[in-house]
């Protein structure tokens, strides 16, 4: 029916000469005199006057065609305008198809979760597990916005830790392959400070290993395949960390300092990773 009135409002414009984006319509009881229909078309606040009346689909209603002196817009019109003594609230039809921001809005809600790798499943779960809202659009945009938050956060860390180098455990280290002590330090780093499960830092840490270094992580997964993210750092610095004495390890605790432009957190680190390789 909506789309029947849209097609009588604009062919209606053309004959009146009225341009269609100054135009709405709507449907009154027969015989409501036109200083009401003004009347109560000015709680929208558009209305400039009544251009003409004609029989609706039943003979106890009439069609209204009204022009406005703004141009209607769906944030200005609303669907429909309370009618006068408590009657049924008269409905508002304008040029513009509402039904087609309705898709146009879809059709961008679904490039969003395409980009963002997600299904109208994960919608409706996140409208699920969340409170309910006044009105439906409100949820939906909510839903949206959690969703973006959520497939948003785990994408900044991964800019910091997108993965760590390679590191394999031959030497002298091959080039393109990290050193050690460092790659140990970024891989703990990463240990500490992203907040993706366990199985995901453990996936991490296995895609930078390769030859001796990797066997080693395989050789321990098969006696405990849910293997900690530290364990398997531990098992890699037993294999392949440096050789010291006790001495040698207390002296260089003893001689450690902050780096320039070393932040303090990162310092406390290597000093704590340090003094445990003494302890030991």
């Amino acid at each position: 029916m909506a789309n029947t009135l849209v097609d009588k409002l604009k062919k209606w414009c053309r004959v009146e000469g009225l341009d269609e984006g100054h135009a709405l319509l709507t449907v009154v009881p027969e015989n409501t005199e036109i200083a009401v229909i003004e009347e109560t078309m000015q709680t929208i606040k558009c209305l400039g006057r009544v251009r003409g009346r004609t029989f609706g689909d039943t003979e106890k209603e009439m069609l209204v065609l009204c022009e406005c002196r703004e141009p209607v817009s769906a944030e200005r019109v609303p669907p429909e305008v309370a009618a006068p003594e408590a009657l049924a609230a008269w409905p508002i039809i304008t040029a513009f198809d509402k039904s087609s921001l309705q898709d146009d809005f879809n059709l961008k809600l679904i490039a969003l979760l395409q980009a963002e790798g997600k299904t109208m499943n994960d919608v409706q779960a996140l409208f699920a597990d969340s409170q309910p809202t006044p009105s439906p659009e409100e949820s939906l945009i909510r839903a949206v916005t959690n969703l973006i938050d959520k497939t948003n956060k785990p994408a900044a860390e991964s800019e910091g830790y997108r993965c760590l180098r390679v590191f394999s455990g031959i030497l002298p280290t091959p080039a393109g392959e990290e050193q050690f002590d460092h790659w140990l330090e970024q891989a703990y780093l990463m240990v500490e400070e992203s907040d993706g499960s366990d199985k995901d830092k453990r996936r991490r840490i296995m895609e930078s290993l390769k030859g001796p270094a990797l066997e080693v992580i395989k050789a321990i997964r098969l006696s405990d395949p849910d293997i900690t993210p530290i364990k398997c750092l531990e098992a890699l610095e037993s294999a392949f960390g440096l050789a010291e004495s006790g001495d040698d390890l207390y002296f260089s605790f003893r001689l450690l300092q902050q780096q320039p432009g070393e932040k303090l957190s990162d310092f406390l680190r290597r000093l704590e990773r340090t003094l445990t390789k003494v302890i030991q």
